[in-house]
């Protein structure tokens, strides 16, 4: 394993500072979610001085509200609002730092609009059809965007929709002949694809650049805009042989399609071309595994004119993937690559033990350098290059301090620093009483080193017993992180305390913690989840008799494999549920690929994936289980969860299902309408009143 080294960032006594205690200071409630500001895409312009980012609020209309606003990073005072809004996301500064480009929703759809630095009305540039537009990007002389948008089949518009029911006709019926044709939160969309167009800057014409099999493809311009590099999967089995994709060379004038040489077999996405236009960086792993999966996700390199492609990140134990979950920040799927300015190093976000951190390595490879450290979040926005050195556009948060935006930076001595521009939650934390989680490190049954969180009420002393509630979280290739968490701050605030943990199955602890539950669920895992049960019972303030389980996805297949193997559990809440591996494997929008996660198929080679079903132990089942799912959940079906009442209800086991509108979906939790994330957190609440 290659060697690593940190550098302490010099203000990191700042990052989180003390609030001072005060009397009048409330519980947090269900109702919070709807107060915090919730702050994405912090974006440095190029001459280092202004920073730009998004936040979400909730509206008035029970709707989430997006703004971009500005701040200055030498003296940052009060930020400013930027746009108008409500709908106004993904900043970009032009090369010059004198415009800025911007996504608007509207009634006209979703468009890019631009906007001078000095500010003024902005301008909108493309006039897209209906449709989704996933993101864009300046070309490297400002007269160009790569965008990728995906137009609204014909008969799925809101003027076909008025059409029909202006002449009485029904919703015409989806047609499939592929198996991409729905995802979770992305709804159906049938044979259409996001493609990538260019887009005059000034005119808002656009023309089709390159279109992908799956419509899932990352790109970047090259340093010199006559090409984008495209990261593609173009064959015929793209859907399920992830292992196909590769980088494309796409020229902007003739349209002519050129293939990367010497690229091995792999997943690939991420990708970005370094400066001096010499080098392309990407995320990768060999093999045949998708992106997502146990295997680690490395940071490549591809020299363009050797054509040579080499792990950075291979000879290390760290993932890219590394997802750092809680329910106020907005989680990014997907690897965080930037190259610093002068193509020598690359700027990457690395997730380890419940932590994510800025870290970089070399073009050539070697050490990878932590840049900040402690028991924090990070998100990298861009990286820009000053007098002073690399500036970088961060979020920065922790269990006590929800997201705000920094500035990371180089001292002349080489000495990496943050320092916070904004405090936009400080008022909501002032009003309310917050825990601190406290970690501990435990064995397993059979040896495993775990490492376990508790969080116990804020407003007590630490003494006597409290009923307790085990989190677990979803993925199950995720990790729960050090992140300001509002439903367990919600939990503690009631009285509970509550018990989180990353068992084998997730993220952040090396390949082997994480592959020990390939294929093998209710293994491992359920090892791990059985030494957190035991550290509850035997803590000097739990209350054995008093205890709780609950998830959500991997989380509540983990909850229902919990309730049908113990008892030790008054109450159990099971959310967005895998029960049956068999059924889900055929209808969920990722269908079980046969022999290759699970062992056999979902259809005549059932035996592993039946004996790793939980459905099949619930006959034995006798704990109080509220059940919570979405009716639009395409990731796992709600008759996941039907199944787990049926079995509940005929076994005469206290049990409530709340089924959420088609309207919500698999990440309601954290993204769903305002007002139904406040229900489910009550509902929640009531539940744990009930039983424990």
């Amino acid at each position: 394993m290659a060697r690593t080294k940190t550098t302490r960032s010099r203000s990191s006594k700042k990052q989180t500072p003390r609030r001072p205690r005060s009397a009048k200071r409330r519980l947090i409630a269900p109702e919070d979610i709807t107060r915090i500001r919730f702050l994405s895409e912090p974006m440095i312009a190029p001459q280092g001085d202004l920073t730009l980012f998004v936040e979400k609020t909730v509206g008035e209309k029970n709707d989430y509200q997006t703004r971009i606003w500005a701040v200055d990073v030498d003296e940052p005072g009060e930020p400013r609002p930027f746009t108008t809004g409500p709908k106004d996301s993904h900043p970009r500064w032009s090369p010059d730092g004198e415009r800025i480009a911007f996504l608007r929703t509207s009634d006209a759809g979703t468009q890019i609009h631009v906007l001078p630095r000095s500010g003024g009305e902005a301008h909108q540039v493309t006039c897209l059809p209906e449709g989704s537009v996933r993101g864009f990007q300046w070309s490297p002389d400002g007269s160009k965007f790569a965008l990728a948008f995906r137009e609204t089949a014909e008969d799925r518009t809101k003027a076909a929709a008025k059409e029909r029911e202006a002449a009485g006709a029904s919703t015409p019926p989806w047609v499939i002949e592929h198996p991409w044709y729905r995802e979770d939160g992305d709804g159906y969309f049938g044979a259409q694809r996001f493609a990538l167009y260019v887009v005059d800057a000034e005119t808002g014409v656009s023309e089709k650049l390159y279109e992908d099999p799956l419509g899932d493809f990352s790109f970047a311009w090259s340093p010199d805009g006559r090409e984008v590099a495209v990261t593609s999967n173009r064959h015929r089995r793209a859907f399920f042989e992830p292992w196909h994709t590769s980088i494309y060379r796409v020229d902007v004038r003739s349209k002519k399609v050129r293939e990367f040489r010497g690229l091995p077999p792999g997943p690939k996405t991420g990708i970005t071309w370094s400066p001096d236009g010499k080098t392309l960086a990407y995320a990768s792993r060999e093999g045949t595994d998708d992106v997502y999966g146990t295997e680690n996700l490395e940071l490549w390199t591809y020299d363009i004119d050797r054509t040579r492609a080499r792990s950075l990140t291979g000879g290390t134990d760290y993932c890219l993937l590394s997802i750092a979950l809680t329910d106020t920040s907005a989680a990014v799927f997907g690897p965080t690559l930037r190259w610093a300015p002068d193509s020598k190093h690359i700027y990457l976000l690395l997730g380890w033990h419940g932590e994510s951190h800025v870290a970089k390595i070399a073009r050539r490879g070697g050490d990878i350098e932590f840049l900040t450290s402690g028991k924090v979040t990070h998100t990298i926005g861009n990286v820009v290059s000053t007098e002073k050195g690399d500036c970088l556009g961060l979020l920065h948060g922790s269990a006590t301090q929800l997201d705000e935006v920094e500035v990371g930076e180089f001292d002349r001595y080489g000495r990496f620093g943050t320092r916070r521009l904004t405090n936009r939650n400080a008022q909501f934390l002032k009003e309310v009483l917050v825990a601190k989680p406290q970690s501990h490190w435990i064995r397993s049954a059979d040896g495993n080193r775990l490492q376990v969180w508790s969080l116990f009420p804020p407003h007590r002393a630490k003494r006597g017993k409290f009923p307790a509630v085990l989190e677990i979280h979803g993925g199950p290739h995720a990790m729960y992180s050090v992140g300001f968490f509002h439903e367990f701050q919600m939990l503690a605030a009631a009285g509970y305390a509550v018990f989180y943990s990353n068992p084998r199955g997730s993220k952040g602890y090396g390949r082997e913690h994480c592959a020990a539950i390939r294929g093998s669920w209710g293994g491992a895992d359920w090892v791990d989840i059985q030494a957190v049960t035991e550290f509850m019972k035997e803590h000097a303030n739990v209350d054995p008799k008093r205890m709780g389980v609950m998830g959500g996805s991997y989380g509540g297949y983990m909850t229902n494999w919990v309730i049908g193997h113990t008892r030790d559990f008054a109450g159990a809440i099971t959310d967005r549920c895998v029960s049956n591996l068999v059924s889900m494997g055929g209808n969920s929008d990722y269908p079980q690929v046969p022999d290759t996660y699970w062992p056999g198929n979902h259809w005549d080679q059932i035996d592993a994936i039946w004996e790793q079903s939980p459905i099949r132990y619930l006959g034995k089942c006798k704990t109080p289980t509220l059940i919570i799912h979405s009716e639009g959940d395409l990731r796992c079906n709600v008759e996941q969860a039907e199944q787990v009442y049926s079995v509940l209800s005929l076994r005469g086991v206290p049990t409530r299902f709340v089924r959420y509108p088609r309207e919500t979906s698999h990440g309601m939790s954290r993204g769903g309408p305002p007002d139904m994330r406040v229900h489910r957190l009550k509902e929640i609440l009531a539940w744990w009143e009930a039983w424990l």
